[in-house]
């Protein structure tokens, strides 16, 4: 399996594709990830890519993998990213 692309690789190809400089491209990326911070409780899309959304986790029974004993786990929100069908697609291919 191949690695998965550095930061400094996807601020490279950024860069080289959009004739910009690496420092421009880097300012780009860390733009997106402020606003998808930012606007993650409201849900935050990527159009072609994605959607960061806020859930709420339901409170549930869980074991101790150590020892084997019954745990409560509590209700907590938790940030979940939905793959958009277009990135899907692309990746797995149409059937």
């Amino acid at each position: 399996m191949a690695k998965a692309l550095t930061k400094s690789q996807i601020v490279s190809a950024i860069a080289d594709k959009n004739s910009i400089t690496k420092k421009q491209a880097g300012e780009v990326l860390e733009q997106i990830a402020a606003l998808a911070y930012k606007h993650a409780k409201d849900s935050f899309t990527i159009p072609g890519l994605g959607k960061l959304v806020l859930v709420n986790r339901k409170a549930r029974v869980g074991r101790n993998p150590a020892t084997g004993e019954t745990i409560q786990i509590k209700a907590k929100k938790v940030v979940k990213f939905r793959v958009a069908k277009a990135a899907k697609d692309a990746i797995l291919g149409t059937k």
